[in-house]
């Protein structure tokens, strides 16, 4: 069986890497909002409210699968 068999043999798995960066990204729109940067704040919560909807539809996805 070849390398790229192989590989598209497995299932999509979810490592939680989105939901990392959505972490990340939530703390620092809270420490932004805290020091006064409301703009900062409001991307840094734009940016981890897409990141957790992608690790969600990838959970759901990888659990169907």
């Amino acid at each position: 069986m070849s390398l790229s068999v192989a590989a598209q043999a497995l299932p999509v798995q979810l490592t939680g890497e989105f939901l990392q960066w959505a972490i990340l990204f939530f703390v620092l729109a809270i420490i932004a909002a805290a020091v006064g940067a409301r703009g900062v704040a409001g991307v840094s919560m734009d940016i981890a409210r897409v990141f957790v909807l992608i690790f969600l539809v990838l959970a759901i996805i990888s659990l169907l699968l």
